[in-house]
């Protein structure tokens, strides 16, 4: 089931932890010329070659690229009506934390006449990527258009892939949901070259580029995010799912055993991974783990990605050990269900979100927790943040001074110009005061 590290009675430094961490084997670069001729493809030829990879990749042929409205607002209509409570329910929560993450604008007085201002401004237009494949997901629909909406990007287009088993059309709830958040600028488009639509834009479709591009994907949706993001900015490179799990003897087997298979079931290169001091306790989460797979519906899928290299029990002296490993994982989830959890948070450093608790598991977050489930893959947490309103913000400074608030600094300016060679930096200034 899940391979053993054991690192009890060892004290690996931050670079052998680095080494021990199990990854998935998966190598965006290894897709980036695949992706890179893809987005080509659809710069230099538009509509006709998103039809045409839609028709070889996806292996359907879209009615229409541009998903017309009428479409939207029926799959709304048909939408069963507890999904809709859900989506809903979801909404609102995210909407209120995503709020929460606007800064408010900032202003310092550093002498008379001299201001500082600090404000935070949205990019005008986003390109928002929802996956197909394996599922359907309008939670993510939910997760990358209401941080932009809270942030105030006033052009926001989302793109799905086309779906066989629908006629070509995008799912009818992410079709759904987008109507329920009121994006009219839909795409039935995937992969790579959705990302290379967003970042050039398609004429034909009346596509303008976007300032930003959002959202999970496979490997060559996080590839073709590499190769576009000289010309637009991204989020992040999304990979495989992950989840570590820090918890000591007091812990729930069960309750473990099931987190870990609810990240397994997203994919087969998932990594699903235990840290704990007790052993006894990592046999029962063993015993659990082995009876819960055989009864779920996706078991093969679960334990391919619990038998990978990726996944793993870890087994360590102390939870601050198990903290250490953590943050050289650097999780897209970090669960701690330990006796004192805030006492192994405060030792955390590097995840994307974090569930305290044996009743925050990560599936709280995917859904109804109000947080958001786009969040940094495969070790990117140790540098990235997830996806919130800040991601479709811009700190801009604003500076005022006047005449005699230049006039004070203006020594600074010369002395510090003349030492770096840049005379008319300081020449600017005092063009200013002839009479000094």
């Amino acid at each position: 089931m899940l391979r053993t590290i054991d690192l009890r009675g060892t004290r690996p430094t931050q670079r052998e932890l680095l080494a021990l961490v199990p990854r998935a084997a998966t190598d965006v670069s290894a897709a980036l010329e695949t992706a890179r001729t893809l987005v080509e493809e659809v710069r230099e030829h538009g509509e006709q070659a998103l039809l045409a990879q839609a028709e070889r990749l996806d292996r359907v042929r879209p009615p229409a690229i541009r998903v017309p409205e009428s479409e939207l607002r029926e799959a709304l209509a048909a939408l069963d009506p507890g999904i809709r409570r859900a989506v809903e329910s979801t909404i609102e929560r995210v909407r209120a934390a995503s709020a929460a993450q606007v800064p408010a604008p900032a202003r310092t007085v550093l002498a008379d006449g001299a201001v500082v201002e600090q404000r935070w401004q949205p990019v005008a237009r986003v390109g928002l990527y929802v996956p197909g494949g394996k599922a359907v997901y309008p939670s993510s629909v939910v997760m990358n258009v209401v941080p932009a909406q809270a942030a105030g990007v006033a052009s926001i287009a989302l793109a799905s892939p086309p779906q066989a088993a629908h006629g070509g059309r995008i799912h009818p709830t992410v079709a759904a949901v987008a109507a329920l958040l009121g994006i009219t600028e839909v795409y039935a488009m995937g992969g790579a070259g959705a990302i290379g639509a967003f970042a050039y834009g398609v004429d034909e479709l009346g596509l303008d580029p976007v300032q930003r591009v959002t959202g999970p994907g496979n490997v060559y949706v996080a590839a073709a995010k590499r190769v576009v993001a000289s010309a637009t900015g991204i989020d992040a490179e999304a990979g495989p799912t992950d989840i570590l799990v820090i918890a000591d003897d007091a812990a729930d087997a069960d309750f473990v055993a099931a987190d870990l298979i609810s990240q397994a079931e997203h994919d087969e290169l998932a990594a699903s991974v235990l840290v704990t001091d007790s052993e006894p306790f990592a046999a029962r989460v063993l015993e659990r783990l082995a009876s819960r797979a055989a009864a779920t519906k996706h078991r093969e899928r679960v334990l391919a990605a619990l038998g990978g290299a990726q996944s793993a029990l870890v087994l360590v002296d102390d939870l601050a050990e198990a903290a250490a490993f953590a943050n050289a994982f650097g999780p897209e989830h970090l669960e701690i269900q330990v006796r004192d959890a805030d006492a192994v948070l405060a030792g955390i450093e590097n995840a994307g979100a974090i569930f305290l608790g044996p009743y925050s598991p990560v599936s709280l977050g995917d859904y109804a927790a109000g947080s958001n489930h786009v969040l940094p893959t495969g070790g990117q947490a140790r540098h990235a943040a997830g996806l919130s309103a800040a991601t479709f913000l811009r700190p801009q400074q604003i500076v005022r001074y006047d005449e005699r608030a230049l006039r004070e600094v203006a020594p600074v300016i010369a002395a510090l110009s003349a030492e770096e060679d840049l005379p008319a930096h300081g020449e600017a200034v005092t063009a200013r005061f002839p009479e000094s």
